[in-house]
């Protein structure tokens, strides 16, 4: 693994970079979003890039370039009601030196000030350098790189599964690791934030690793939600990892309420109510991602599932797991039953029907070597009971819907649907897996595997293997690997075989940890299973 200097994405002076802008910068393509008085010649006394930079949704020809003018973070940003130019640039080395492309763009305060400028006019399959400009103010520069060109042979695929980061728990040390990783593109399958309150939700009762920067009470409003993003991404860790590499970004399921599913919450609000804050949720969600236009919330609603393809080693589906979904049955929420026969009803779904079908049509029509389906939560079957005459199943995860998975599995059998790798999290755990036809008979056909990535800080500092979990383990023959620490998978692809790193830290309760890999298991192509390297 190449070391990098960190410093050069989250400290280099901003003032210092102001004598690289070219003075004459081109309007960015497509325009403003929306329209409103400009402050054309912004003065301020803190930095507007407080929040750092990101990237995104890597295409063969651009990359989405994200930033928010934030001077004040945890006040709603600190900006007044007024649409700012921002000035951006790309280049083709990390000095910035060969500015390849440019533009300005339009901070709208309908949106916080956040940008979301669509870069085209790239090549693929490479390295660029990025930085945006605001008043007398520069940004961080970041690194971003490019999908390769539809239907190359690509040798090499290189990218990283993170996500659950509650911030109180514990430090961002494992995205530090993973910045200097210097990857293709980084899956973050979810729960960016946490929504409720600090009390009660610590690692240990009465004990919290650090303190959020603005309140702790649960978060409803517009405002909260930018509140909260704010005080996570103000976090010089995650600054880092986002300056490192295009991200994916999806959602699970702290980003709206815990255990939420469609129109219902946890708490029995009146949906009519609960769209309201989905609706405030979605659209802090959008303001702080490196998303697509395509992705602007309209209400409480957002277009989440999409493809990326890399050439034709890897066709990767991004699922939502959240919008669409049955509610949870028997009561469950984020709780385990011992038995629920409504788990098995036939028209349970996680996908609906409309994502359900595109992901079949998508499934059906790839050319891929791999396919991927990139989503949130635990797909195969977990018995999460240690006890030989009793079971539990987790009614938050696809064990709540099964017929749904059945469906999916019986798709992807009937239709030679070849190298299927689900990537997943929400578990606070590594877990790995295979995806069996008949997950209660061990000698039924492997159909897939499946890579779950443990959290990056919720839950504390952990430890390798949970009290009794041999016993749970016993009970699930198909799982080959769990571990109970904090960090993030880091995955190498090439046409022959599928590598995953189980990256972990011993510690995020202090800085400072050194990175592990913990296991590494691989996948080869045309051989359903998994086994260690």
């Amino acid at each position: 693994m190449r070391a990098v200097a960190l410093d050069r994405f989250v400290t280099i002076g901003r003032r210092r970079l102001l004598g690289h802008f070219g003075a004459g910068l081109a309007v960015a393509v497509g325009g403003p979003l929306f329209s409103g008085r400009l402050w054309a010649d912004p003065v301020f006394g803190e930095d507007p890039f407080s929040l750092g930079v990101a990237s995104g949704e890597p295409a063969p020809d651009g990359v989405v370039l994200w930033t928010r003018i934030a001077p004040q973070p945890f006040h709603g940003g600190g900006m007044p009601m007024q649409a700012v130019p921002v000035r951006w640039q790309v280049a083709a080395d990390e000095r910035m030196a060969s500015v390849v492309r440019s533009g300005e763009a339009i901070a709208h305060s309908e949106v916080g000030h956040s940008v979301h400028v669509e870069v085209g006019g790239l090549e693929p399959a490479r390295d660029y350098w990025y930085r945006f400009q605001v008043g007398g103010e520069a940004s961080p520069i970041g690194r971003t790189r490019t999908a390769p060109a539809p239907g190359a042979q690509l040798a090499r695929l290189r990218f990283g599964v993170a996500g659950c980061q509650r911030y109180e728990d514990g430090l961002y040390t494992a995205y530090r690791h993973l910045a200097d990783e210097q990857l293709d593109f980084v899956f973050h399958y979810g729960d960016y934030i946490y929504e409720h309150r600090s009390e009660g939700y610590a690692p240990e009762p009465g004990h919290l690793v650090r303190a959020l920067p603005e309140p702790s009470d649960e978060i409803y409003t517009l405002v909260d939600y930018r509140n909260r993003y704010a005080a996570y991404k103000a976090d010089p860790d995650l600054q880092a990892a986002h300056a490192s590499a295009p991200f994916l970004a999806s959602f699970d399921d702290h980003e709206v309420d815990n255990d939420w599913a469609a129109e219902i919450d946890q708490d029995g609000t009146p949906p009519e109510l609960f769209l309201l804050r989905r609706a405030a949720a979605f659209q802090a969600f959008y303001e702080h991602m490196p998303l697509r236009r395509s992705a602007l919330p309209r209400g409480p609603d957002i277009l989440a599932y999409r493809r990326i393809a890399y050439g034709r080693l890897a066709q990767v589906n991004l699922l939502d797991t959240r919008q669409h979904r049955s509610d949870q049955p028997c009561g469950g929420g984020g709780q385990s039953r011992a038995s629920c026969p409504a788990a098995l009803e036939a028209d349970r779904t996680m996908l609906g029907a409309a994502q359900e079908g595109w992901l079949q049509d998508g499934l059906a029509g790839s050319s891929a070597v791999w396919n991927v389906l990139a989503q949130q939560v635990v797909f195969m079957q977990r018995d999460r009971s240690g006890d030989p005459e009793a079971t539990s199943y987790h009614m938050d995860k696809w064990d709540g819907a099964v017929a749904a998975r059945d469906r999916l599995l019986r798709f992807v059998q009937d239709h030679g649907i070849a190298n299927l790798v689900v990537l997943s999290g929400d578990a606070h755990n590594h877990w790995a897996g295979e995806l069996k036809a008949d997950f209660d008979d061990p000698r039924s056909a492997s159909l897939g595997s499946e890579l779950v990535a443990t959290s990056i800080s919720s839950g504390g500092d952990g430890e390798d293997q949970r009290p009794g979990i041999a016993a749970v383990l016993a009970k699930n023959p198909h799982i080959a690997f769990y571990n109970n620490q904090r960090g993030y998978l880091s995955c190498e692809v090439t046409p022959e075989l599928w590598r995953t790193h189980f990256r972990v830290v011993d510690y995020v309760s202090r800085p400072g940890a050194p990175l592990k890999t913990r296991k590494t298991l691989v996948v080869e192509a045309g051989r359903p299973g998994l086994r260690e390297a």
